[in-house]
């Protein structure tokens, strides 16, 4: 049974059902011109809510607000502080990202006017029943928020055929404080994703700026000297990256033939899902495609990883490195470069600190300007001047940031974990197949 199947959706014998345009009439906003919006604070006009407002899965993004003065206006137009709206057309071509995504209405602090303009991309629900909580409803449009896709119109931009939309989907209506009590364990859950995105955010500025100061030698160094790359300490290399390593190669052009299972077969897109994350390549990746035995070992032959091999990206996003930290065998696209560091000279993780510093992703950003497909030749990065302290120095770098970056990961796995508990907890909340007294809200917590 799909749980995005509006009429295959089972809920509990004791809660109400009724359709969306039984409880609601849906009112579109303001049809505007560009002359009448502004980004810039308007003293005479409105805060205005449009579709860019609106987040993919609902909610309103925090800078999403823009500004809107018209002599038009009508009391239709307006949205107040805790009017529930809808977008009713997604934004260019994405075909359904936020087609349907609720949000809530919450004005800014500072916002002194008690009302906002908002745009004829965007409905708002007017209510015609006084049993249903409105934090409860946003969560349970945004379950079935996928849905709205089948009642999509156009061919190049969406929009969202309201009415008919409005007139098949059902709404449950559990008891009220039922209601309240799922808004309430949904809405810690966010509070938890949110405190953990600021601490990850907060902990990468911190990353940053040690990484800036350990690799130019600010913590422990008093004398400098001026190179091709910057100041460095005196005592100090400056080495091409072929220098300090035994390989840099990439498979053949000729890419293996996917199948459902076998040998891991690591993409762009698997290698950068943690951009931020020096050391975190997860061959359990959902996204992993697997190429056969015998192509592994053609591939291997030229691209053997090993655990302290670094991968590089070197087509799309360029410039970004992986430390190997898995004994399992796997084989990169040839998007991907392999770069075996020698060890005598350079730590692997100091290198893959190095190679993910600003210092050498501006390097790598020249060497592909005067490319059309923004694509760094393997003679480019063997090129790629490095910093090169004494190797215990190197050392001491790593563990620093080696800290920092084991603090990322470790929240991020958990705000992985947390998305995935309320994805889970929001189907099963919205269908009643968990009653809410079998939830403690301090457990999730």
């Amino acid at each position: 049974m799909s749980e995005y199947n509006n009429e295959l959706i089972e809920f509990p014998k004791d809660w109400n059902v009724r359709r969306l345009n039984e409880i609601a009439e849906l009112q579109r906003g303001l049809s505007y011109s560009s002359k009448e919006k502004s980004k810039d604070e308007n003293p005479d006009g409105y805060l205005f809510l449009t579709l860019d407002s609106i987040k993919e899965g609902g909610g309103l993004k925090e800078d999403g607000w823009t500004w809107i003065k018209s002599d038009r206006l009508k009391e239709r137009h307006f949205v107040k502080e805790g009017d529930i709206v809808i977008a009713n057309t997604d934004i260019g071509m994405q075909r359904g990202h936020i087609l349907g995504a609720p949000a809530i209405v919450h004005f800014p602090e500072w916002y002194k006017k008690d009302k906002a303009v908002f745009s004829h991309h965007i409905s708002k629900l007017l209510l015609k029943v006084n049993n249903l909580d409105i934090n409860f409803l946003f969560y349970y449009l945004s379950f079935v928020q996928p849905l709205a896709r089948k009642y999509h119109t156009g061919t190049g931009v969406w929009g969202l055929n309201v009415d008919s939309w409005a007139k098949e989907l059902l709404i449950p209506i559990p008891p009220l404080e039922e209601q309240k009590k799922i808004a309430e364990i949904l809405n810690t859950l966010d509070s938890i994703i949110i405190d953990t995105k600021n601490l990850i955010e907060k902990l990468k500025l911190l990353k940053e700026k040690t990484l800036n100061l350990l690799i130019t030698g600010k913590i422990w160094h008093k004398e400098f000297k001026d190179t091709e790359i910057g100041r460095i300490p005196g005592e100090w290399k400056i080495v091409k990256l072929e220098e300090i390593t035994t390989k840099i190669a990439d498979i053949d052009h000729k890419m293996p033939k996917k199948q459902k299972n076998g040998m891991p077969f690591v993409s762009i897109k698997c290698m950068l899902k943690y951009p931020d994350l020096n050391f975190y390549l997860d061959l359990n990746d959902p996204d992993l495609e697997f190429i056969s035995k015998e192509d592994y070992e053609y591939y291997a032959r030229r691209f053997n990883v090993e655990k302290g091999d670094i991968i590089y990206s070197r087509f799309g996003s360029i410039g970004q490195a992986k430390l190997v930290t898995t004994e399992q065998p796997f084989i990169a696209s040839y998007s991907i470069v392999l770069i075996k560091p020698y060890t005598h000279k350079v730590n692997s993780a100091f290198l893959t600190y190095i190679l993910n510093s600003e210092v050498v992703i501006k390097q790598a950003k020249i060497a592909t300007k005067g490319s059309a497909n923004k694509n760094l030749h393997l003679r480019d990065i063997k090129n790629l001047k490095i910093p090169l302290p004494p190797l215990e120095e190197q050392k001491k770098i790593v563990e620093i940031l080696t800290t920092i970056d084991n603090k990322i990961e470790t929240e991020t796995k958990y705000l992985d974990y947390m998305k995935k508990l309320k994805e889970k907890l929001l189907s099963a909340l919205m269908t009643g197949k968990i009653r809410v007294n079998s939830i403690a809200i301090g457990n999730l917590k």
